[in-house]
């Protein structure tokens, strides 16, 4: 128990963030072995991966309680204190990190008996708090004292809001529930929070370190397991509570333990602050005084005065003898003998039964029941639930080896990923009991792959665990949002994909409705909030792309409907009356007053082109409507042609005023493009399909509209722009004056006043004898009867003759505006008599 003297004996001494461990990586690689003891199974793998990267993975060796790689000539050793070799297992360098662990009421006898007896051939590195360096001195007479300052300035802030807390902040808080209140908290105002408790797998305790790392949230909730171990970017650390329950009683951290969590502030040249975090459910309300202040600020703590010491070589001839060494009380003034740890209670309770302790006789029985008596509470259960675990592992060992069919069916039944994250937690400490006991050399048959078939499920677990976590602690969109309302958020990847989707850093905030932004539906009020800040900040870019790609690719889907121009059911642009109906003025939708001014006259300006390019079908009304604006073409042809145009192209006759217009006139409207029928005047080349649908698309003629504009349709109630009614159907008025223009030519043909009409043309366009008769009658053609053939006579019935009175609708009224003379003999001329 006596400790030992060695000048090779260097103790590194100093508040966190000195760089000690840095230095003993250093000082490892420089000789020509070395072995180093960390407090954290984490710890102790980061490092192994540091040095496997400057040594090679064949010279470097990690040993955990649940993990072993040891290639067969590893020089260098990377472990826990728990797995390291008592006298330094004869390499030139040893180093232990943390050694004021040796205080700790669980673990501090392992600390202490390493500090004591582990040491290397050339050199032994002690590394840890400055508090230790009495009781070092005490320990090991000769040792080398370097003491190292803080490369930063650890500064107190006050007490915070949640909502106040500066980016890269952690909070600490000493409960599962307050933890988890915490980041919920978070997630919601600030887009959540990584995870970090001593419940947690190495394995997802990394994968939440490294969400914090990589910037996807800001924020940290941990527990003390923070303050351990633990590199992190943190600039703020902010205390929820500065009690803790400590296994036996709730108590106020001590300074030196506020200083181990709040040294996580600031990294190398980056000073750091500290504080409480004010107005959270489930903190204490208290707030450091000057003197912790002072003491943390200025790392000055009241020095370690016991170490907690446990006989690490107890006799094993029997359980009376090994419980008994290991309850001796140490000799020397600086030790402390160590609180009962769980392996301790877990051998004293089942030492206890007889059939225990009858079968446990003889040395090699004593030291494999002390052995798994050692089995860490990976499940926190205490002792009473744990001893029960032990003693199945000892009725199955007691005999031999653990068979791989057996171990391999215990491991397969916690291969499963699904569930909340506490049954994930449990499922996570029973497989690395299961790792632990894998990893024992003389516990499992095919131990190698046991161990790696239980790593294997640890890491699907930790996996599962993380996943967990962040779905219920990290909003990732929220966690953007508010880096877009940072300063640097210019930095930040705004993209709009094909599909119209607005994403900020491939996160998905809400879409683009034409040129209207929508937030996404999914979002709560407070992400509805950011998303119309985070757009309004970005929107000008998004809508300039979008702009730009429309003009590029996408004019030809545009539409014109409702006097308005579209794109997949949204209005890109009105159109408001102009000058004259085919000359409409564009005005582009309010939503595109959030692009840029350049951006905005481009879009206005490829669609006034695109626009004229379509309104080039309307080229004959718009010669009319010039026409109509010329002074030279008389009062009453610009009546006419100003009519015609209000008429998109088709007025009856009756309403033309022709008996106004000279006859000389006459052929200066047909080289515009009238034609004067027998009913209508129209403008032949405006019945087509595309003239139509761009009148009715423009609002200039709401008359119903037959897309196809064919020669004969069913009739309706009212005729569609271009028809007119023809009995129980509609025909187009061009073809109406192809029909009456036949039987005028059949007429001159036949030089008297009856005349045949060829049925074969009004059939082939598909009207019906019966309607072909009404419309003849409405321009002036009356059928007579058919002639009869005489009795007895065979051969086609002879066909009908028309004859034709004229129909003046255009004739001019009177001038005097006086009614017709009644003519004499008639009643009503008596009657005027009367009155006269």
């Amino acid at each position: 128990m006596s400790a030992a003297s060695d000048s090779r004996v260097r103790a590194v001494l100093g508040p966190t963030n000195t760089g000690k461990t840095h230095l003993a990586i250093e000082r490892m690689c420089g000789h020509s072995s070395g072995a180093i003891g960390f407090p954290l199974r984490l710890l102790a793998r980061e490092v192994y991966d540091k040095v496997r990267r400057i040594k090679g993975d064949s010279e470097v060796a990690l040993i955990t309680g649940e993990e072993r790689i040891e290639p067969p000539n590893a020089r260098y050793l990377l472990c826990t204190a728990e797995a390291m070799p008592r006298d330094g297992g004869g390499r030139a360098f040893v180093a232990l990190d943390e050694v004021q662990l040796s205080a700790d009421h669980e673990r501090g006898h392992i600390f202490t008996d390493r500090l004591l007896h582990a040491r290397g051939r050339e050199e032994t590195m002690l590394l840890g708090s400055a508090t230790m360096e009495p009781i070092v001195r005490a320990l090991i007479p000769g040792v080398e004292i370097t003491e190292r300052p803080r490369f930063s300035t650890l500064t107190h802030a006050g007490s915070r809001k949640l909502s106040r807390l500066p980016p890269r902040s952690a909070i600490v808080a000493f409960s599962v529930e307050q933890v988890y209140a915490v980041a919920e908290m978070l997630r919601r105002f600030r887009g959540g929070a990584a995870v970090v408790m001593g419940a947690l797998s190495p394995e997802t305790r990394n994968r939440q370190v490294e969400l914090f790392q990589s910037g996807e949230v800001d924020y940290i909730v941990a527990t003390d397991a923070i303050g351990m171990g633990l590199n992190l970017d943190v600039t703020h650390v902010a205390f929820a509570s500065l009690s803790k329950f400590d296994g036996t009683r709730l108590r106020r951290l001590v300074p030196a333990e506020m200083a181990q969590i709040a040294g996580r502030a600031g990294r190398h040249q980056r000073d750091g602050t500290f504080g409480t975090l004010a107005g959270t459910k489930g903190a204490d309300g208290a707030e450091f005084t000057e003197e912790e202040i002072f003491a943390i600020e200025e790392h000055r703590f009241a020095p370690v005065t016991k170490l907690f010491w446990r006989e690490a070589e107890p006799h094993i001839h029997s359980l009376g003898a090994l419980i008994a060494d290991l309850e001796e009380r140490p000799d020397h003034p600086q030790l402390a003998p160590a609180p009962e740890a769980i392996d301790l209670a877990v051998l004293k309770r089942l030492a206890e039964f007889p059939d225990i302790a009858r079968s446990v006789k003889g040395s090699g029985l004593v030291r494999r029941f002390w052995e798994v008596c050692q089995l860490p509470d990976f499940r926190q259960q205490g002792a009473e639930t744990h001893s029960r675990f032990v003693t199945r592992l000892w009725q199955d060992l007691r005999e031999g080896f653990l068979g791989a069919d057996f171990v391999a069916a215990r491991i397969a039944e916690l291969d499963r990923v699904q569930g909340d994250i506490h049954t994930l937690q449990g499922r996570i400490a029973a497989i690395r009991s299961w790792a632990y006991i894998c990893q024992r050399p003389d516990w499992v048959l095919a131990r190698d792959e046991m161990a790696a078939r239980a790593r294997a499920v640890e890491a699907r677990l930790s996996d599962a665990l993380h996943g967990r976590l962040k779905e219920r602690f990290v909003n990732r969109r929220t966690a953007i949002l508010m880096k877009t309302m940072a300063k640097d958020s210019g930095l930040m990847r705004v993209a709009l994909t094909d599909e119209n989707i607005v994403t900020v850093e491939d996160e998905p905030i809400g879409h683009l409705e034409g040129f209207r932004f929508v937030v996404d539906a999914s979002a709560n009020h407070e992400d509805r909030r950011l998303m119309l800040a985070a757009a309004e900040k970005h929107l000008p870019q998004l809508l300039g792309q979008k702009a730009n790609v429309m003009i590029e690719n996408e004019l030809g889907s545009l539409t014109i409907e409702k006097g308005k121009i579209w794109r997949d059911g949204q209005i890109i642009a009105t159109l408001e009356k102009g000058r004259t109906a085919s000359r409409p003025r564009l005005v582009l939708a309010r939503e595109m007053d959030a692009l840029e001014p350049a951006h905005k006259a481009q879009l206005q300006n490829a669609l006034e082109v695109w626009l004229e390019n379509q309104l080039a079908t309307l080229a004959p009304l718009r010669k009319i409507e010039e026409a109509a604006g010329d002074p030279e073409a008389g009062s009453e042809v610009r009546a006419l042609l100003l009519t015609l145009a209000d008429k998109a192209g088709t007025i009856h006759r009756e309403a033309a005023g022709l008996a106004q217009i000279p006859k000389e006139k006459r052929p200066f409207l047909r080289k515009l493009g009238v034609n004067i029928g027998s009913l209508d005047v129209y403008v032949p080349m405006l019945l087509k399909p595309g003239p139509r649908k761009l009148l009715r698309g423009l609002g200039v003629d709401r008359r119903p509209l037959r897309e196809a504009m064919e020669a004969v349709i069913p009739g309706a109630k009212q005729a569609p722009a271009g028809y007119r009614r023809a009995g129980r159907q509609a025909i187009r008025v061009d073809m109406a004056e192809k029909l009456f223009r036949a039987a005028h030519e059949s007429r001159a043909k036949a030089g008297g006043k009856h005349f045949p009409v060829d049925m074969a043309l009004p059939t082939s366009m598909g009207l019906l004898p019966e309607n072909f008769t009404g419309l003849m009658r409405d321009a002036g053609f009356r059928p007579g009867k058919a002639q009869e053939l005489p009795e007895g006579a065979y051969g086609p019935p002879a066909p009908v003759l028309w004859s034709w009175r004229p129909i003046r609708k255009d004739k001019a009224p009177r001038r005097n505006n006086q009614p017709a003379k009644p003519r004499e003999g008639n009643a009503f001329a008596a009657l005027a008599d009367l009155v006269r």
